[in-house]
Order: C-alpha cells, then sequence, then structure tokens
C-alpha cells in the first residue's frame, strides 16, 4: 500500500522524529492523497470525511496548510511550525524545505494560478511566493523575501520584492579530501 511506504519514507526525511509537526501534517495529506485511490465514490465519503476532520485538527495544531491536491516531490520537508500556507495549485519538486510562517499562494484571487516550485529549493522564513511564477531548481530564497517574478535555477534570492544576488556556483569536479 503506497500510504505506509509513503509515510516510511516522510519518517526518514524528518530523520525519524515522529513527534515533529511537519511530520504530522505530510501523515494527514498523505492519507488525503491515498483516499482518492478509492475508486468507489460511496466507499471513498467516510474517508473524505475522516481526511477533512484530521486536516482541519492538525490545521489548528500546527498552523500549517498543505492540501493534498498539492504535488510534492520526494523529501519534502516543513521545518518549523507555524504560519505557513500552501495553495492547493501550487506544485513542489524532490527535495525542498519550508520554514516558518512561508506562505505559497494566488497573487490575486481572479488568477487561479500558484507558484511551481523545482528541486532542492529552500524556502527560508517568513517568505512569501505569490502568483503564476516559477522557481528553479536548487535555488535558496532568502528569510521575508516577497518573490513575485520567476527565479532561474541556482539562484539565491533575497528582499522585498525579491532579487537575484547571486548564481549559487556549481562544482565541476568533486572536492578532494
Amino acid at each position: 500500500m503506497a500510504l505506509f511506504s509513503n509515510i516510511r519514507s516522510d519518517l526518514k526525511t524528518y530523520e525519524g522524529k515522529w513527534g515533529s509537526q511537519g511530520f504530522w501534517v505530510m501523515i494527514v495529506y498523505r492519507f488525503g492523497q491515498w483516499r482518492y485511490s478509492i475508486s468507489n465514490r460511496f466507499i471513498r465519503m467516510p474517508f473524505s470525511f475522516f481526511y477533512k476532520l484530521l486536516y482541519k485538527i492538525v490545521q489548528i495544531l500546527t498552523g500549517i496548510e498543505l492540501p493534498c491536491e498539492v504535488p510534492v516531490g520526494k523529501n519534502f520537508r516543513i521545518d518549523h511550525f507555524g504560519d505557513i500556507i500552501i495553495s492547493g495549485y501550487a506544485r513542489f519538486g524532490d527535495n525542498c524545505i519550508v520554514r516558518n510562517g512561508v506562505t505559497v499562494g494566488l497573487k490575486n484571487i481572479e488568477e487561479k494560478a500558484a507558484p511551481q516550485i523545482g528541486n532542492n529549493v529552500n524556502i527560508g522564513a517568513g517568505a512569501k511566493l505569490l502568483g503564476n511564477i516559477t522557481i528553479g531548481n536548487n535555488v535558496d530564497i532568502g528569510a521575508n523575501a516577497v518573490v513575485i517574478s520567476s527565479i532561474p535555477d541556482n539562484s539565491i534570492a533575497v528582499g522585498i520584492p525579491a532579487k537575484v544576488i547571486a548564481k549559487k556556483q556549481t562544482l565541476s569536479k568533486p572536492l578532494s579530501t
């Protein structure tokens, strides 16, 4: 069953810390996704009700909103809890880290488009990523940055509004020890 293997994988991402509020959110997230695998609508209904109840309880306890409709890649991690809002229209690649106070959502209510986030993205505390934008791979978003335009691969973005201040260096050959 994919539900339990995904939860085991999430527990590894959280380094076995089952008390982490981010891990609690991921359990509910995985359950919410799993219920869609039940093809019979009438059988799925009680699971959907239970998911919505769990979602609301975990949202109140942790201050984190992560709808199960949001595609997240492997090793998605919510570091620190509280005041994290992720739109159902967003998308995350592999190895992304989200910290407290982060909003990933719509720029305005009329445009149902949220950020599409690449692999290996590190989002600093308090950052806001808004609207129909793309965040490339290997990007660091600084604390409290307000990102309203796309960020290219291998970048560091900070400020209000966020600007790319540097390109990350990539190694052409491994470091010797």
